[in-house]
């Protein structure tokens, strides 16, 4: 079985799942408005997933490396490498958005499925997948130059998903891409879904797993005058 865990938006989520099953997932959803709260959820749903199962079912970590947001990425990863050396366990970063793709797949029947979340700053990170194929690589992107990736070619008529596509809604809408309803699930990052791709990979060196950033932190260190 293996364990996932997200932390790339504002939402905690910790899973476990086996391809004989059992699987479960836990999550903390904060309301538009509040504040994420990785630091003092993320260990509590580990526990939670694990109850009735236990660690000795666990046989690798995967967790998603983003893009997303600075904070949640480094806890979540932390937490990961952690957990990883402490058990033990191997380690598999995974893009959280594939796996927000994939959880809206269901969804998209033959229309290509793009991932959008919100990185502030007016951008979204985003990438696209037409089933296992890749159409967009991810990037930081402001939601006016993905809206015109839109218009023609395999990109044309998306799926799109993620709380980046309910904030940019209308500009995504206007260019053709179907946006689910706010409440949706396609708009979460499933760590059901970290789970199955940290299965599918490889596994990474623990030293060397690091938060997919995709730009510049907000915050910078200060130059001595």
């Amino acid at each position: 079985m293996i364990l996932g865990i997200d932390t790339a938006t504002s939402a905690t989520a910790a899973a476990v799942w086996g391809p004989d099953g059992p699987e479960r997932e836990a999550r903390d959803d904060p309301a538009p408005g509040e504040r994420p709260q990785h630091a003092s959820r993320l260990l509590a749903l580990i526990e939670e997933v694990l109850a009735g199962t236990g660690w000795e079912a666990i046989e690798r970590i995967a967790v998603g490396v983003g893009p997303g947001g600075f904070t949640g990425l480094r806890h979540g990863i932390s937490t990961a490498r952690a957990l990883a050396q402490g058990r033990g366990l191997p380690l598999a970063g995974v893009s959280s958005l594939e796996a927000l793709a994939r959880g809206a797949a269901g969804l998209a029947g033959d229309r290509p499925v793009l991932a959008v979340i919100d990185a502030r700053r007016g951008e979204v990170f985003a990438a696209a997948w037409q089933g296992a194929e890749r159409l967009l690589e991810p990037v930081a992107i402001a939601p006016g130059e993905l809206a015109a990736k839109l218009g023609a070619g395999r990109l044309a008529g998306p799926l799109a998903a993620g709380d980046g596509a309910v904030r940019f809604r209308e500009q995504l809408e206007r260019a053709g891409a179907a946006v689910p309803d706010d409440r949706s699930p396609a708009h979460r990052v499933s760590a059901i879904e970290i789970c199955r791709l940290g299965a599918a990979g490889g596994v990474t060196d623990r030293d060397r797993l690091v938060p997919d950033y995709r730009r510049e932190p907000d915050a910078r260190p200060r130059t001595q005058p």
